[in-house]
């Protein structure tokens, strides 16, 4: 390698060995793309920690977040403040977290809230207590936050997705 000559007019050698051993340790290097590297795929799911669930039935429902029971609060006014969303679900059982977006432009409520509740009698109970009921002149909607959908299809059952109005394209034209 050539020689380094600083402002200051010392000269230091670079090393030639080290430099050596960096190509040669480059060159053994096995270069690899994309996640995953191949053929390699997660086969050690078990080991993954799972939420258990408070005796519910699995499946449509209900879901509980990692922390506990959340509900959503639509039609919130927007001169609503917080105490007057904790009083009301206070009622119906001790929040463990209540999440009040402000607009930060306006310093206005956007319009929604999330209060969790640590158990699912506590939630379940202020969502049929409260949805329809009246913060700041607002009829407000209170519902689940996490739902799981229907299941999954069973083989033999009809898909009922919707079929496009437009014609296929050329390249699934030809698969049929």
């Amino acid at each position: 390698m050539a020689e380094i000559i600083l402002h200051d007019e010392e000269e230091f050698e670079v090393d030639e060995e080290g430099d050596k051993g960096i190509e040669k340790l480059k060159e053994t290097a096995v270069r690899r793309k994309g996640r995953g590297f191949g053929v390699e795929t997660r086969t050690h799911v078990e080991e993954y920690e799972t939420m258990d669930v408070d005796g519910e039935e699995l499946g449509q429902g209900p879901q509980r977040s990692v922390e506990g029971w959340i509900v959503f609060i639509t039609n919130i006014n927007e001169e609503t403040q917080e105490d007057d969303v904790r009083d009301k679900f206070a009622d119906f059982g001790e929040i463990k977290n209540l999440h009040f977006n402000l607009d930060r432009r306006t310093g206005f409520v956007k319009g929604y809230a999330l209060v969790e509740y640590d158990t699912h009698k506590e939630a379940l109970n202020a969502i049929e207590g409260l949805n329809g009921a009246e913060i700041c002149g607002n009829k407000i909607n209170v519902d689940w936050t996490f739902v799981q959908g229907p299941g999954k299809k069973r083989s033999g059952q009809k898909s009922h997705r919707r079929t496009s109005r437009r014609s296929p394209s050329p390249s699934r034209r030809r698969r049929r």
